[in-house]
């Protein structure tokens, strides 16, 4: 076993006991089987609110065995980046499959998300060139915004008004300008108003881009994201997705016009110097994409939206704070971080994973749970984490 830290990482001890210090320091839990609904974690049996699997596919037999054949027949690695000996057949597959599924002309698929979203926006702008950015936007976009180097303004959070305020004094910037968005946001489980922005986009002459990874699988038909949900098809120049979360399985991806990806794949960094999927994991993709485009499909999206009504009227009966949220993702807002770290881990103890998330995920002051119900969630599940939920909340006076 290696010794002790050198003086020169002193620093990161004295940061570990200021995170303590604030009641923000956690340790990870460790899931001891399948990501379900009821599941173990650390080894106790919990009512599982903490996962982005809102239709269930992680452990869908169709996957299972579509990832099992892949290996059987391709092996389990790729063994190169895309842009060297790494793209295989059934790479290619994917992005198509993808590409129709969103109604656009083409698609390129990234080790993740977050790649996704920083490897794109960093490979379509440049110094020259201005970010308006929606002030809740996910950490990759922003990452992304940082490495273009490009000029950003940020506007207030929804607000068209602001938005077009930012637009109209940057109305004669000489470089691109670029409008993104999250469609749906991750913490306070809000949709964004992308006809809106859209048709500031077009006013004002700006790329469009939509990050839609917690959409993705839950709103549009049979799942197809914020861009159909609002019947923006043909506005919005780039769409951002995860196969991370609705999916099941583990990515990203980019869809637009044929001459933006194949941009992308010539000058997406995260695209050019990562060796790409094993084929288990495409397999797995195509098959989460054809269950998606099916009566099965549009069942599963149905359940999810069955279950999030049931389980946000329940809440705000009880007298929970869930803010803004219109989609599965659900805050239990608390405000002070020390006391929503409480929470959390008594309905841990209680039987109920719904961790809490504080600064710097959220602002100083708006700790919340966030509890995501899927569409796997049976009706007693729900009623019997409220029940714990309601206890716990009243025991350290949140309701």
């Amino acid at each position: 076993m290696a010794s002790a830290a050198r003086p020169q990482l002193d620093y990161l001890h004295a940061a570990l006991e200021d995170l303590k210090a604030k009641h923000l320091y956690t340790h990870l839990r460790v899931l001891d089987g399948e990501q379900k609904p009821v599941c173990m974690v650390d080894g106790q049996e919990v009512i599982n609110l903490a996962s982005n699997n809102y239709l269930g596919l992680t452990t869908h037999p169709k996957m299972r065995r579509a990832a099992i054949e892949a290996v059987r027949k391709y092996g389990v690695g790729s063994g190169a980046v895309r842009s060297i000996a790494g793209t295989m057949k059934i790479h290619m597959e994917l992005e198509e499959q993808i590409a129709r599924f969103k109604n656009t002309e083409s698609c390129v698929v990234f080790q993740s998300g977050f790649a996704a979203n920083a490897g794109t926006v960093s490979a379509v702008l440049g110094k020259e060139d201005l970010i308006i950015s929606d002030e809740l936007n996910h950490a990759s976009i922003i990452d992304g915004c940082r490495l273009s180097k490009a000029t950003i303004k940020v506007f207030k959070h929804k607000d068209l008004n602001d938005c077009e305020r930012v637009l109209k004094e940057t109305e004669n910037w000489n470089g691109k300008k670029l409008l993104v968005t999250d469609g749906v946001f991750s913490m306070d489980g809000d949709i964004a108003d992308l006809p809106g922005l859209c048709t500031l986009a077009e006013r004002y002459n700006c790329i469009t881009m939509v990050d839609d990874a917690h959409s993705s699988g839950v709103l549009g038909r049979n799942g197809r994201g914020t861009v159909d949900h609002q019947n923006c098809h043909g506005r919005v120049d780039i769409q951002v997705g995860t196969l991370s979360k609705a999916i099941g399985v583990l990515g990203g991806y980019v869809c637009g016009s044929r001459e933006l990806i194949d941009y992308l794949y010539h000058r997406a960094r995260p695209f050019i110097f990562s060796t790409s999927h094993p084929p288990s994991v495409v397999a797995s993709c195509q098959a989460a994409f054809e269950l998606l485009d099916s009566e099965t499909g549009a069942k599963l999206v149905k359940k999810l939206w069955a279950n999030t009504k049931f389980f946000k009227r329940k809440l705000k009966k009880l007298g929970f704070k869930t803010g803004p949220s219109e989609t599965p993702i659900t805050p239990i807002l608390v405000g002070e971080a020390a006391k929503a770290f409480e929470f959390g881990r008594e309905l841990f103890a209680e039987g109920v994973f719904a961790p809490a998330i504080g600064y710097p995920t959220v602002a100083e002051g708006k700790a919340r749970l966030r509890a995501i119900v899927t569409a796997t969630h049976k009706r007693a599940d729900l009623e019997r984490a409220l029940e714990i939920l309601e206890r716990v909340g009243k025991k350290l006076a949140i309701v």
